[in-house]
């Protein structure tokens, strides 16, 4: 997913609030709440409208996302950076701006993200001893986020950043084929 300047923005402001000190909220519960708050926006047709018609006053629509905070019981930080969306019409960045906030917060904490796709489906003991494996290599803490992907032969497949660390069996051919190719 790629996420635009302005999300990145509004996530950073937004990561800025919760990560400071005396805050008094985890920035897990923060995503957790515009997650709900966003799966509720996606889940209507109407309210979504609602929400992003610039037709609609401010004052309206700041009146239903409090109704809608209300129900889900939506922290003061939640309810106030939701505010500030619609305030300014980014209401509909609110996804893309979750995606830049979850990694801001990661990277603030030290953590470093991994994606690592497998041939099949890893054991708990293979996705720890992975995840392990990641940290020693990296020096950080990783959160991984594992996938199936069925056009590898075998072995794992791992992202972090920019960075690719191959051990899936056609990477392996690749390079034994590159080694034959340059003794030749």
């Amino acid at each position: 997913m790629t996420t635009s300047a302005v999300a990145t923005r509004y996530a950073n402001a937004l990561a800025d609030v919760v990560t400071a000190p005396g805050s008094g909220v985890r920035p897990e519960d923060i995503l957790a709440e515009l997650r709900s708050f966003e799966s509720t926006l996606r889940g209507s047709d109407a309210l979504h409208n609602a929400l992003t018609t610039p037709s609609v006053p401010v004052g309206r629509k700041r009146a239903v996302i409090g109704k809608i905070c209300d129900t889900l019981k939506l922290s003061r930080v939640a309810r106030n950076f939701l505010y500030v969306l619609i305030d300014h019409r980014r209401i509909g960045a609110l996804e893309g701006v979750m995606h830049s906030f979850e990694i801001i917060v990661d990277e603030r904490l030290g953590f470093a993200r991994a994606d690592v796709s497998s041939a099949r489906e890893l054991t708990e003991a293979q996705r720890t001893a992975l995840s392990a494996q990641l940290e020693r290599m990296t020096g950080k803490h990783i959160r991984t986020r594992f996938a199936v992907d069925p056009a590898l032969i075998g072995g794992v497949v791992a992202r972090i950043g920019s960075t690719v660390y191959d051990g899936s069996v056609r990477g392996q051919l690749d390079s034994l084929g590159r080694k034959l190719a340059t003794e030749n």
